[in-house]
């Protein structure tokens, strides 16, 4: 075989990454990659995920546009796996097909009441702000009080989208409805609550001292918080640079929240408090059936890293609740899928059968593979596990009945798919910069999906 043709669904930085390895990758073969994305425009979470504040972190998709611009490798955008292109045509024209599909979905939460009117996931809020033209154009903020469940990154993304004024966004990329629902957004206090101590939080320093620099919002804490007898955090955690950097974060807004309490400081007009060692086990909510309250039981550390429950309780009132607890996958047509974990069955991105079989042709990577963990390294060395895998197993793959290039082209074509192309991102991306520069911003994001693919395709 001279030459190799492998279908990749999913143009987030995973399935770009994989791209981009094989390329690069010693082999005795050329090869043809086509990559498919059910959204006109790629990069995945890195548009549709990212908080619109972050825009170092956007920076990704410069190395990932490089990519997509090398000529290598074709785009085809507003694909959608399942409906416009199911697993026997990619069969048809490929050798082999590689999943890199995402976990886009709010992982649960098991606690009485989180179904109550007013409680939400935080993937759901992130896709609003970010954008996504799969999402309402409108987001229902009403509540003084938050509540957020969660000590991650997500978790600090939605408390800095949600206190944060509008007008200090204008300089971001978030579109006019997002601005005009934030500037409405009557917020007072917002509650971040983790069942572990300051010491265990997963965020990283810099999204931590991001969130106490937000104007007009005073960092809250509870010193009950920070007077634990907890063996664990002070020999093992005590030596990790990261917890060195946010305790002392943390010591600073304690120091500013005496000042204010003595009159020193003046206070400013909206609250964020961290309450730490605070277990959610039930959202409360009114007769018409909305939420009021969030009620907590406090824990203590083990000694081993964990907690334990004291059989203390208390309610903090609010009227809406986020969960971010985490992100879970979604499952793909024909191919098989792991109900518990949210990801596709796997051996080292072999895709495994119900029987723990491998299936030929099969692959998978990123967080569809491994779950919604890890940031980009974790991404980029997954990818090569996922790469080393598909090329040993050469003797396994599909013998496709129509390689042609052109016959993919020409099936979406046959199946009126108004599909995009990495020339067509260009136009949307062009389009969107002109948005932006005419307002003095960046970029301002195209949100209807029509809208995305009617610019893409220069219609």
């Amino acid at each position: 075989m001279s030459k190799m043709r492998l279908a990749i669904v999913g143009a987030g930085p995973a399935g770009i990454y994989a791209a981009d390895l094989l390329v690069k990758a010693e082999r005795d073969f050329d090869v043809e990659i086509d990559l498919f994305e059910q959204l006109p425009a790629p990069y995945g979470l890195v548009r549709y995920g990212v908080s619109p504040d972050h825009p170092r972190i956007k920076g990704i998709i410069t190395a990932l546009r490089e990519v997509l611009d090398s000529g290598v490798i074709r785009y085809f955008g507003n694909v959608r796996y399942g409906e416009d292109m199911a697993l026997e045509d990619l069969q048809r024209h490929y050798h082999a097909v590689i999943f890199a599909t995402g976990a886009i979905r709010d992982a649960s939460l098991e606690i009485p009441g989180i179904d109550a009117e007013g409680s939400y996931g935080a993937a759901d809020f992130v896709s609003w702000f970010d954008g996504h033209p799969d999402v309402p154009r409108t987001w229902p903020l009403e509540a003084r009080s938050v509540a957020v469940i969660g000590n991650g990154n997500v978790a600090l993304d939605i408390s800095r989208m949600l206190i944060k004024h509008a007008d200090d966004l204008l300089p971001t990329e978030i579109p006019a409805n997002v601005y005009e629902g934030l500037k409405a957004n009557p917020i007072e206090e917002l509650h971040l609550f983790g069942r572990r101590g300051p010491a265990y939080v997963k965020f990283t320093p810099l999204e931590l001292r991001e969130l106490g620099e937000v104007r007009d919002v005073d960092m809250v804490v509870d010193e009950r918080d920070f007077d634990r007898d907890d063996p664990y955090a002070d020999e093992t955690l005590a030596k990790n640079k990261q917890v060195v950097v946010m305790t002392r974060i943390m010591n600073a807004w304690r120091e500013e929240q005496r000042r204010r309490e003595s009159g020193e400081a003046e206070p400013s007009s909206r609250r964020l408090h961290l309450h730490f060692w605070s277990k959610p086990v039930e959202v409360v909510a009114d007769d018409s059936g909305r939420v009021s309250g969030i009620r907590v039981e406090r824990t203590a550390p083990d000694g081993r890293g964990g907690v334990i429950d004291t059989g203390e309780f208390e309610t903090i009132p609010v009227q809406s609740l986020y969960r971010a607890v985490g992100y879970f996958g979604s499952p793909l047509e024909e191919i098989p899928f792991d109900d518990e974990r949210g990801v596709i069955p796997n051996e080292q991105g072999r895709v495994l059968d119900a029987h723990g079989d491998r299936v030929p042709g099969v692959y998978a990577t990123g967080w569809i593979k491994r779950g919604p963990v890890g940031l980009i390294g974790h991404t980029k060395s997954d990818a090569m596990e996922t790469l080393e895998c598909l090329l040993e197993d050469r003797e396994s793959w599909w013998s496709p009945a129509d390689p042609d290039p052109a016959a993919v082209p020409a099936l979406l074509e046959e199946r009126r798919v108004p599909y995009t192309t990495i020339e067509g991102w260009h136009r949307l991306d062009e389009h969107e910069l002109s948005l932006g520069e005419a307002e003095g911003r960046t970029r301002v994001k195209v949100v209807p999906r029509e809208d995305m693919t009617r610019i893409s395709r220069d219609e």
